[in-house]
């Protein structure tokens, strides 16, 4: 598997945006895909936050994560978080989650950051849990019941 940015790859965006949509657009954040093409545009970053790092296998491109800015604007003390983890369900099951995850960590931690959050539909932590994730509180957040998880990234 290879890593690579969105902002050397953003001939990725439409396909990345139509993930996005057919996974999350029922929650009704993302109104269609071309909103989401422009939120992707706006994280062509290498070397600062927002930025999104994908991963491929040979030359087909097998998932993304992204590192955001304040996501959740009833946490403005959270500063850093990681969203947008997505895996197409054909390459589920082979680690690139995992993969994309401590990825995206390593980035974080070399520009930085020291303590990363995530919100999650999964009221048990899934993946995250599984990874050194800590459970934080759980909130309904637009509607949406999610669990707020964070990692230390100093504690490896």
């Amino acid at each position: 598997m290879k890593f690579a940015m969105l902002a050397d790859h953003p001939e990725t965006i439409p396909l990345i945006a139509s993930w996005y949509f057919d996974e999350w657009g029922y929650l009704g954040r993302h109104t269609d895909r071309n909103h989401i093409e422009n939120r992707l545009q706006n994280a062509l970053h290498r070397e600062n936050v927002p930025l999104t790092v994908i991963a491929f296998d040979q030359d087909e491109l097998v998932g993304v994560a992204q590192l955001k800015y304040r996501e959740m604007d009833i946490y403005p003390e959270k500063d850093h978080w990681l969203g947008g983890v997505y895996v197409p369900a054909e390459h589920r099951g082979k680690g690139v989650a995992t993969q994309l995850i401590r990825r995206a960590l390593d980035i974080a931690l070399s520009l930085g950051v020291v303590v990363l959050n995530l919100q999650t539909q999964r009221l048990d932590g899934g993946l995250y849990g599984r990874l050194g994730w800590v459970a934080v509180e759980q909130v309904t957040y637009k509607g949406i019941d999610v669990l707020v998880m964070e990692k230390r990234l100093e504690d490896g």
